[in-house]
Parts: structure tokens; sequence; C-alpha cells
């Protein structure tokens, strides 16, 4: 199976020296099994395409005209992709030489959706959960071997191509500009038979550098929740589970009023959010309570 790397990129030309050789270099061992790189500029007004084109011209640079948001610039990536296999880093994410070796081997299942790569130091697998009406997760520990994830992130991770296209990719209409989108794209994956894997091996680091760090804390803040709740309302089709979240809904709202304004954020997006849910509930072939009962 082939690679292609994907690199959401926006206003961050200081990471482009910084991290891309590295990259490169990583595509350049065989045993990556990397055809190509590919960076999709969200609409950058700094000097990040300069940079780029300039001194790495063999990366496909790919432009957006305006910033679409983190899913968009992802889904444009994966689209005019020629691998099997897409592997996605951040901007600010840097790969060891040697991180897809013990990846590409977990695809030879078919039923392997995707397979997280190993932030060193950070994170391993992922454990979810549904607690007082809401999803959440947490780190669910490091192993030495490959282990069952909730979720892969869509900063570093890979994903079989064929099959994010039939899911429909990253949901950009409902969770631009950023967060829970690859949360979303995972769940729905697990709910329609698919298995996710964390991997040890698959070593890189994560910086945390991109201009989301620049942004008010409490508009990130309203962002994520205002997602969660949009996947909680288009992903959870199991009337128990949806009921137990309107009574957590509530509890919320009583003890935190200001909730409220997380709540309209979320249905404004009612139309296109209703249309989903049942595109969900049609194709769902695992319940959320047999998915949680896994981790």
């Amino acid at each position: 199976m082939k690679v292609s790397i994907v690199i959401p990129w926006f206003n961050t030309d200081w990471l482009v020296d910084k991290n891309i050789p590295a990259v490169v270099k990583a595509m350049e061992n065989s045993k990556n099994s990397v055809i190509e790189i590919i960076i999709v500029d969200d609409g950058s007004t700094d000097k990040s395409n300069l940079f780029i084109k300039t001194k790495y011209p063999k990366i496909r640079l790919i432009k957006h005209k305006s910033n679409k948001g983190f899913s968009a610039a992802v889904n444009t990536g994966v689209r005019s992709a020629k691998g099997d296999l897409i592997c996605l880093l951040n901007s600010d994410v840097v790969p060891s030489p040697n991180f897809l070796i013990n990846v590409i081997k977990h695809f030879g299942d078919p039923k392997t959706f995707a397979v997280s790569l190993n932030e060193a130091g950070v994170f391993g697998w992922a454990k979810g959960y549904f607690k007082d009406g809401f999803i959440g997760h947490e780190p669910g520990g490091k192993s030495t071997t490959a282990h069952d994830t909730f979720w892969v992130s869509g900063g570093s991770g890979v994903f079989r191509r064929s099959t994010w296209i039939d899911l429909g990719g990253m949901d950009e209409k409902l969770l631009s500009p950023f967060y829970w989108e690859d949360l979303d794209l995972c769940y729905r994956a697990l709910k329609r038979g698919y298995r996710l894997l964390w991997e040890p091996s698959a070593v890189v680091e994560h910086q945390h550098e991109t201009t989301i760090s620049k942004l008010s804390k409490d508009y990130v803040s309203r962002i994520k929740e205002r997602n969660q709740l949009l996947v909680i309302w288009k992903d959870v089709t199991s009337q128990r589970l949806f009921g137990k979240h309107i009574s957590g809904l509530a509890k919320r709202l009583i003890s935190h009023p200001g909730y409220i304004r997380i709540v309209f954020m979320a249905i404004v997006k009612i139309g296109p959010l209703i249309k989903a849910r049942n595109k969900e509930i049609k194709e769902a072939k695992v319940s959320d309570e047999i998915i949680f009962s896994r981790f």
C-alpha cells in the first residue's frame, strides 16, 4: 500500500524550515511507502506559500483562496491524494524517520480504517465514554503493542482513503472551523463496524505551535463545546442514550445558565444536522452501547 502525506497549513511560515525537512526525510525512506507530500494552504496571508514553493518544489501545494477551516483543508488534500492510505500531519508535527513501517501492516485487515500515531511523551490510545449524557474521551494509557482506540487524531494519524471517501470525509458543514471533526469521523467508522488502532512504534513529536494557540481562548472553548453537542446530536442514535443526553443537557443548563449560548450556536446548524443524523440512523451497524462498552 502507498501513502500520501497530507498537511493542512495556515499562517505558520516559521514551521516550513523547522518541520518540513523531517517529513521529506521520512518520505525518502522507502520503508515508509510514501509517494507524495501534499500541503493544503488554507488561505495563508504570510510567506508560507512562497517558502514552500521555492524551498520544496517536489511538494504538491494546493491553495485555498480563503480560509475554509481544518476539515475543508484536509478533505481537499484527501480528494487530491493518489495513495491508498492518507497520513495526516499537522504543520507542527515532526515524524521520526521510520514512523510508518509498522503502521501499514495493520491495513492488511480490511476492517481497519485508521491508525493513530504515537505522539512521544504525550498520550497513548484513547478511551471513550458516555457520562452524564455527553460523549467524552481521555487517555487510555500506553502499551508496548498496538491497541484499540476510541478515535484517531486528524493531526497525527493514518486513514484508509477508500473508507474515508465512503464515509464522506470530515464534516466541514457542521464542524468547521475546527475540533471534534476527527472524533466524529472515527465514531461514524466504528458504528459501521470498522476498527481503530494506536501504534506505539509510530513515533512523532507534536510541538503545538499552530495558529489556533493565537486565537481567543473563549472563542476556541465555545467552538469545542458547540461541536461536542453537534456530534452527540448527529451520531448518538440510541434512543436510550439520547434520552440520557437530553436529561444531562437540562441539568447542565440549570447549573450553568450561560451554556444556553452554546445550545443556540448548535441549533443554528439544525438543517444539515437533521440530514446527517438521518444518514447515521440508516447506515449504522453497531450500537452506541456496544461501542462504549469496549472502552
